[in-house]
């Protein structure tokens, strides 16, 4: 089944956690500490799959997470990192933050594989934070957390042409004679209900991808019909084959469809209407003109050439005309410029990224039971760049204790009015 638009959950691995613990070996009286640093968590990975066309593997399946990273152990043990979840996509397909619909990354061109969303740092065990005056540190630092991104999916095809026009001009026919497309061809409308690639082949020059799009309608712009939903599939076009039935074998004028659809091009995207286009001047086996009347691929020739539509006739169903027109598509393809549009990144995941998470302890006093000592990195790194001696300072410092959830472990911990904390050489009394 052909998907063309997805939305999913992705989630990062948690960090696993540093460890604490101290060597305790025979003849070793006081062993340092020796608790090992947690695995980091895997990561969120996209990755183009040239074997792939549509999001169908996003249909069933919403949520998908990487592997948490292992807690440190003892004996500075390492702890595994969390696997890594490498999510196959089409290329054309654009990630996109889903409430903001900003753009993460664009699958296409050289950009084949991306972490989109980077799993948790592991956090150091003990070990690493021994000093010459703290020796035997009690803490660990935690590793990051997790982190869950909602996104949406948008495959835009990438092909040199694409095949626009109304429904039943024969779009789906000239893709099967010219290309190793096979598309269901039927007289009704709407027989096209997804879009279809076709690799055409040329003797002596390089070949073309190119794209059949349902067909469009008044008011596809707006969102009517099929086609609104298939407009993005020719974003990434080089040049437009324009199809109109010229034999008006449903009573419809030609002249006034073309208008009609590049009315609608221009209300999508002003750059599909000023992409290079020629008008496919269809089923010439059809026509018959009565004495009297004017050729209908004449009167094209007139209303367009002058504007600069280069008209030619052909037959899907004879064969007649197609190879001069494959022939002028890749002459004029070799005039334009090859490099793939990419869509620019406007959201960054990474910045998403929690701030640091540094660890420290709560706990009594071995010799006095209302005092509190509160240590640790993150302590330290505190103390260090507020100034207790302002008042602004004094606020930021209380607003620390609160946010951190400082004063929620002190509380846990027991902690009554008028007990002292201890922060390193800060002592102060606490009071609810």
């Amino acid at each position: 089944m052909f998907a063309d638009r997805a939305r999913i959950t992705i989630v990062s691995g948690k960090g696993g956690d540093g460890h604490v613990s101290f060597r305790r070996e025979k003849y070793v009286a006081a062993g340092g500490p020796d608790g090992g640093d947690g695995g980091d968590g895997g990561s969120v990975i996209f990755e183009i799959d040239n074997g792939l066309n549509t999001l169908a593997a996003f249909r069933y399946k919403h949520k998908f997470k990487a592997g948490d990273g292992q807690e440190g152990g003892k004996k500075r043990c390492h702890g595994k990192n969390g696997e890594d979840i490498v999510l196959k996509v089409p290329s054309g397909t654009v990630i996109y933050e889903a409430n903001s619909g900003k753009v993460i990354a664009d699958m296409s061109g050289d950009n084949t594989r991306q972490v989109i969303l980077k799993g948790g740092r592991g956090g150091k065990g003990n070990m690493n934070y021994a000093t010459a005056t703290m020796q035997v540190p009690k803490y660990a630092q935690p590793g990051q957390p997790s982190r869950e991104l909602d996104i949406k999916l948008d495959l835009k095809l990438i092909a040199d042409v694409g095949f626009i026009g109304f429904p039943s001009v024969g779009k789906s026919t000239l893709l099967s004679r010219i290309s190793n497309a096979q598309p269901k061809v039927a007289a009704y409308h709407f027989t096209t209900l997804v879009p279809n690639l076709g690799v055409v082949d040329i003797d002596g020059a390089a070949g073309f991808v190119a794209a059949d799009i349902p067909g469009l309608i008044e008011g596809a712009a707006e969102g009517a019909g099929l086609g609104y939903e298939f407009l993005r599939h020719i974003e990434r076009c080089r040049m437009l084959v324009h199809l109109v039935d010229a034999a008006s074998t449903e009573a419809r004028d030609p002249i006034e469809d073309i208008y009609k659809i590049n009315d609608e091009l221009k209300k999508y995207s002003e750059k599909l209407a000023s992409l290079p286009q020629v008008i496919a001047a269809n089923k010439v086996d059809a026509i018959y003109v009565e004495e009297g009347q004017e050729d209908p691929i004449e009167l094209l020739k007139k209303e367009f050439e002058p504007q600069g539509y280069k008209v030619m006739p052909i037959s899907g169903v004879t064969g007649q005309g197609i190879k001069e027109l494959l022939y002028y598509v890749q002459e004029r393809l070799n005039e334009i410029p090859k490099d793939t549009e990419m869509f620019v990144q406007e959201f960054d995941p990474d910045e998403m990224i929690p701030e640091d998470n540094l660890p420290y302890t709560v706990s009594k006093d071995e010799d006095d039971p209302t005092i509190y000592v509160v240590e640790g990195p993150k302590i330290e790194k505190m103390l260090g760049y507020t100034n207790l001696d302002s008042e602004k300072g004094f606020q930021f410092f209380q607003n620390f204790l609160k946010n951190t959830g400082i004063l929620d472990d002190l509380e846990k911990a027991g902690i009554q009015d008028g007990d002292t904390v201890r922060m390193y050489g800060l002592h102060f009394e606490y009071y609810k």
